[in-house]
C-alpha cells in the first residue's frame, strides 16, 4: 500500500492496531489441530452464500407466479446463471455439513469450558440459524419437491400444544402453503436471518479472538506432566495460509460439483396437485423426519409425535446450555463425549434409514 494513502487510512481506521493484534496472535499446535479448520471453512462457505445469493437476487422474483420462471431464466438465459445457482445450492449444503462438523469438534475437544461458554452458545445459535437458512431458502425455487416438503415441515409445528397453530400460520402466512408463504420465507431468507447472523457472527468471532483457540484437557495435562509449553504457530502467516489453502480446496470442490452435478430445477409446483410419493426434506432434516416416522401414535395416552418434538426441543436446549450442565471432572467430560457419539450415530442411522426408504420407494 502506498505510504501516503496508508498514513491517511491509519489516521481514520485502526488498521495498524488490528494488524499488530493479528501478528501477535498464535494458534496451538497438537494432534487435534486439524479440527480448528472447520470454523474457518464454515465462514468461507457463508461468504460464498452471500456473494452468490446477491447475484441471484438481481434476477429472482419472489412470487408464486414468477419465482419458478425467474429461476428458469437464471439457469437458461443469464450468462453463467446455472453455475451461480449451483454454487449457491452446493455451498449451502456444504456449509451445513461444516457447521455440524465444527459443533461436534468443539464438543469432543471440550472447547465449551470456562471462559468460552458464550462462544459455545453463539456457535450453537449460528448452527440453528444456518438450518433456518436452509429451511427458508428451500421453497424459493417454487418447484414441486420444495413445495410439498415445506408443507410437511411446517405441519410438524402444529403438534406443539397451544401455540402450534399460531406457529404454522406465522410460517405460512395463512392456513396453507401459498404465495404468501413464499414471500414470507423470502423475507426471512434475505433480510431478517442475514441481519441476525451477521450480528451473531461478529460476536462469535470477537469471542474467539478474545479467548483464543481452546486446548483439549488431555493436551494440557500432557504438557503439565512433561513440563513443556504447548507448541503454537503464528496466526499470520502460518495458520492463515493453511486456512487459505483449505478455502481453495473448498472452492475447487464447489466448482467441480456445480459443473458436473448442476443443481436441478425440477417441476413447477402445483398447489392443487396431489403430493408425489416419497417426498423428503433436505438431508440435514432427514434424521428428524425419520425419527418422527418411528414414533408410536400414542405413548401412555400422549400423542407420540408431540413427545418426539418435545424431546428434540429438550435436546436442543441441553446442547445450548451444555457449558453450564457439564462438569469439569474427567468423568463428566467422558459422559459428554459418549453422549455426543451416541447422538451422532443416532443421527447417521436415522439418515441412512430415510435414504434407504427413499431409494426403495424410487425403485419400480
Amino acid at each position: 500500500m502506498p505510504g501516503p494513502f496508508r498514513a491517511w487510512l491509519d489516521e481514520r481506521l485502526p488498521i495498524a492496531d488490528v494488524l499488530a493484534m493479528l501478528r501477535h496472535k498464535t494458534v496451538p499446535q497438537h494432534r487435534y489441530s486439524l479440527w480448528y479448520y472447520f470454523g474457518g471453512m464454515t465462514l468461507f462457505l457463508f461468504i460464498v452464500q452471500v456473494i452468490t445469493g446477491g447475484l441471484l437476487l438481481l434476477y429472482y422474483r419472489p412470487s408464486s407466479s414468477e419465482a419458478y420462471e425467474s429461476v428458469a431464466f437464471i439457469v437458461t438465459r443469464v450468462p453463467f446463471g446455472w453455475l451461480v445457482r449451483s454454487v449457491h445450492a452446493w455451498s449451502a449444503n456444504l456449509m451445513v455439513a461444516m457447521a455440524v462438523a465444527h459443533l461436534f469438534s468443539v464438543l469432543f475437544l471440550h472447547a465449551y469450558r470456562r471462559p468460552r461458554e458464550l462462544t459455545w452458545i453463539s456457535g450453537v445459535l449460528l448452527l440453528l440459524l444456518t438450518l433456518a437458512f436452509g429451511f427458508t431458502g428451500y421453497l424459493l425455487p417454487w418447484n414441486e419437491v420444495s413445495f410439498f416438503a415445506t408443507r410437511v415441515g411446517t405441519d410438524i409445528a402444529a403438534t406443539i400444544p397451544g401455540i402450534g397453530h399460531f406457529i404454522v400460520r406465522f410460517l405460512r402466512g395463512g392456513d396453507d402453503v401459498t404465495g404468501a408463504t413464499l414471500t414470507r420465507l423470502f423475507g426471512f431468507h434475505v433480510a431478517i436471518l442475514p441481519a441476525i447472523v451477521t450480528t451473531l457472527l461478529a460476536l462469535h468471532l470477537f469471542l474467539v479472538q478474545r479467548h483464543g483457540m481452546s486446548v483439549p484437557p488431555s493436551v494440557e495435562a500432557r504438557a503439565v506432566h512433561d513440563h513443556k509449553a504447548i507448541r503454537a504457530i503464528p496466526f499470520i502467516p502460518h495458520f492463515a495460509l493453511h486456512d487459505l489453502f483449505a478455502w481453495t480446496v473448498a472452492l475447487a470442490l464447489l466448482a467441480g460439483l456445480s459443473t458436473f452435478i448442476p443443481w436441478e430445477l425440477g417441476i413447477k409446483a402445483d398447489p392443487f396437485a396431489p403430493a408425489p410419493a416419497g417426498i423428503r426434506p433436505e438431508w440435514y432434516f432427514l434424521w428428524t423426519f425419520e425419527t418422527l416416522k418411528h414414533v408410536p401414535a400414542t405413548v401412555a395416552g400422549i400423542n407420540g409425535e408431540l413427545l418426539a418434538v418435545a424431546g428434540l426441543g429438550a435436546a436442543a436446549l441441553g446442547v445450548l446450555l451444555l457449558p453450564f450442565l457439564a462438569g469439569e471432572t474427567h468423568r463428566s467430560r467422558r459422559v459428554v463425549v459418549w453422549t455426543g457419539l451416541v447422538a451422532l450415530l443416532f443421527m447417521a442411522a436415522m439418515t441412512m434409514l430415510a435414504v434407504q426408504a427413499s431409494l426403495q420407494g424410487a425403485t419400480p
